[in-house]
């Protein structure tokens, strides 16, 4: 692999969609594919992971990993979006009865399995069409609730009607729905006013770099940039001699040899190690593979 396939960590300002962070970092790379694992509000700002290269094909892996946010929301106010952007739909002053420790309470509540509506502006489907397209032209989107996981959550700082919170949430979690339904539990209503995206995975916003600056992070080997198996921490591994290498450059199996878990982790290559599988040599991804019956089938091949 070259340094035209890898993936970047870059901190999203404020104001930009994520496909325009996407324009900007192909035109710094001069690199024609970039694509991003997960989108981020306009008027959110944080970690936006972008993939380059060959690394598109990647995309798949990243959707599971939980994300993490920096939040706060307004108490005593629904818009019709969840968000700051919205128009109001209700108003209600008895977020000044309100209490510190019902409110931590209340948020605290919300950790663990539960189930969510999607904000009504939101990217979740509904009868084929995307839910904030219905929305937008005045009707209700029929969505259900899906469930969701709040890994973690906590109050941060409390300065009514404004509440400051920080959250680990599974993906497809919608954080503005989460202050939403945070609010309804309190009984005055909530939206978000602002959010950032701390970490994704094992990947912190702390190490990411400015859209702008992409081409210096990549000339600089920074942080920001993952290329070959530093782009996949978590995924178990196996390395390839030469043989194996032509072997699954012509999309063949390989044996199943010693699978590793990824870095840090207990070392157990024994059965039922969990797929995908990334394959390499000198730390370049050759393949993602998939274990079965005691061989190491490439899915996706990157070998020249």
């Amino acid at each position: 692999m070259t340094t035209e396939a890898g993936l970047l960590l870059v901190d999203k300002p404020a104001g930009a969609t994520s496909h325009d962070i996407v324009l900007r970092v192909r035109r710094t790379l001069g690199v024609r594919r970039v694509g991003h694992t997960g989108t981020l509000d306009p008027f959110a700002t944080g970690l936006l992971l972008s993939l380059v290269g060959p690394f598109t094909r990647l995309a798949d892996l990243f959707h599971g990993l939980p994300k993490s946010y920096d939040a706060t929301m307004a108490l005593g106010r629904e818009t019709d979006t969840d968000d700051l952007t919205g128009e109001t739909v209700s108003e209600d002053a008895a977020w000044r009865e309100l209490d510190a420790e019902a409110i931590r309470a209340s948020v605290a509540a919300r950790e663990g399995v539960g189930r969510q509506v999607p904000s009504a502006y939101s990217a979740r489907r509904t009868g084929g069409e995307r839910a904030y397209a219905v929305a937008r032209r005045g009707e209700r989107p029929g969505l259900e609730a899906r469930e969701v996981t709040v890994h973690e959550i906590a109050v941060t700082e409390i300065d009514l009607p404004r509440v400051r919170f920080r959250a680990s949430v599974s993906t497809g979690t919608y954080v503005r729905a989460l202050a939403r339904d945070i609010g309804r539990d309190l009984g005055p209503g909530a939206h978000l006013t602002a959010l950032r995206r701390t970490a994704i995975g094992p990947f912190a916003v702390d190490e990411a770099t400015s859209p702008d600056a992409a081409a210096e992070a990549v000339a600089a080997a920074s942080t920001a940039w993952r290329p070959g198996m530093a782009a996949l921490p978590w995924v178990w591994r196996r390395e390839l001699n030469d043989g194996e290498r032509d072997e699954i450059r012509y999309g063949r199996s390989v044996e199943r040899g010693e699978v590793l878990p990824p870095p840090g982790s207990a070392r157990d290559s024994g059965k039922g190690t969990p797929n995908p599988v990334a394959l390499y040599a000198s730390d370049d991804l050759l393949a993602i593979a998939e274990e079965r019956d005691g061989r190491l089938h490439p899915k996706k091949v990157f070998a020249a």
